[in-house]
């Protein structure tokens, strides 16, 4: 059992114990769990007991005896303990995670890049509208591509003729059909009708082929504005300072409220700079399969068992927390759980990130499994160190390492930047 498979099991007996109005109290969106701190008992633990207790008019522990009990015997969770003032503390099954984190490494190694992609959004027409502004028109783009690995249909339009520059930072052109009349405030105050043959949509006499015409309503009820904080740079100027792929790293990591940091730091070639840090993972990690192929570790192929459990077990060593010189140690096991329960993470991720158009959640997810897998690798170095010989450790490791590289590849591409084999 993976954490976000935890996650649901805990929501499930909440539901169950509402619907048996064993518990009087909303159910929550998600329930959060997190290893254990130090000292504390079992894998996992969770305050949605706490949470719960003030809406239900119960006392934590009271709540958390009644999640207890609907939790006894659910697949993959061997016990469950009460601590404190009603933290629910679960103990997994050992051999339920490891056939988990086996199942995970071969769904990643098997879809590849597209690891992640779904069907949520299948069926549902989007049409997305955006202001003459750089940020605007990468974010719209982001969200598009998001959108459709989520099985959405989706169009843009803009107000006014796109910037060719849009171009070179990846904005595609195809995705701009014959917009409907906009409104004054459908795409920025004063917005433009934009003219008939533009940017390869039918001309006034429908000439082109496969053209269709989109009329108001017809895609999307109603049009979808994308309205972030505006970058207040051009393209051209972005591309000549940054270069596409930091540009649109910029445009995209900060949240649409927030102002899009664009100085150079964002071409600065260390661990500050979180597009380094994401795009220097990936390269370690395909590193690490060139070293593989030289050292003779094979990666087990499509059909072959991964113990990917056993990729903290075998030859490993203790590493201080990345970003904090004197903090907390972390050891093989709780790298390699931690880097898994990312990874897990992923599709749960892109979805969300498509849900609320928001590409700023998957650039912030990378970020983290970028940081995991470094951690990962240092604790438990996937390749044979010195005179090891390579062994079956050295081989989950290795598969590990494949699909974070592989997740880290999915994700810079779902968001328009490159993600180069070697930095």
């Amino acid at each position: 059992m993976t954490p976000v498979d935890l996650s649901t099991t805990v929501l499930h007996a909440v539901r169950r114990a509402v619907r048996e109005d064993a518990l009087r109290a909303p159910v929550p969106a998600r329930v959060r769990v997190e290893r254990t701190r130090p000292g504390g008992r079992g894998d996992y633990a969770s305050a949605v007991a706490l949470q719960l207790a003030g809406p239900a008019g119960l006392g934590a522990r009271e709540v958390a005896e009644i999640l207890r009990d609907r939790l006894a015997g659910a697949p993959g969770v061997a016990g469950v303990e009460i601590t404190g003032p009603g933290f629910l503390n679960f103990t997994l099954d050992a051999a339920t995670g490891a056939a988990a984190h086996r199942d995970l490494v071969h769904r990643v190694r098997e879809q590849g890049e597209r690891y992640g992609y779904g069907d949520a959004l299948a069926g549902q027409r989007t049409h997305l509208v955006h202001a003459r502004e750089v940020r605007a028109a990468v974010t719209a783009d982001a969200v598009r591509r998001l959108l459709r690995a989520q099985g959405a249909d989706v169009r843009v339009s803009c107000a006014g003729e796109p910037d060719p520059d849009w171009a070179r930072l990846g904005v595609s052109t195809e995705a701009y059909g014959m917009p409907q009349a906009q409104t004054p405030d459908a795409c920025g105050e004063g917005a433009p009708r934009r003219a008939p043959g533009a940017y390869g949509e039918p001309s006034a006499d429908g000439a082109a082929e496969g053209a269709h015409r989109q009329v108001p309503g017809a895609y999307g009820e109603p049009p979808a504005p994308v309205r972030p904080v505006p970058a207040g740079d051009t393209a051209a100027a972005l591309l000549t300072r940054l270069g596409p792929d930091a540009a649109r790293w910029g445009l995209l990591r900060a949240a649409g409220h927030d102002r899009a940091p664009l100085g150079p730091e964002l071409i600065a070639q260390t661990e500050a700079n979180s597009l380094f840090r994401v795009r220097y993972a990936h390269a370690r990690a395909r590193a690490v399969l060139r070293g593989a192929a030289r050292l003779g570790v094979t990666v087990a192929g499509p059909g072959e068992d991964i113990d990917a459990a056993g990729a903290a077990a075998g030859p490993s060593r203790e590493i201080e927390a990345t970003g904090s010189a004197a903090g907390p140690r972390i050891d093989a096991a709780e790298a390699s759980t931690a880097l898994l329960t990312l990874l897990d993470a992923h599709p749960a991720v892109l979805a969300a990130a498509a849900r609320h158009r928001a590409p700023d959640r998957l650039a912030r997810h990378l970020d983290a499994v970028a940081a995991a897998f470094f951690d990962f690798h240092d604790a438990a170095p996937p390749l044979p160190v010195g005179d090891e010989k390579p062994s079956a450790a050295h081989r989950s490791r290795t598969a590990v390492a494949e699909a974070a590289g592989t997740v880290l590849a999915g994700g810079l591409s779902l968001l328009g930047v490159s993600a180069p084999e070697h930095l």
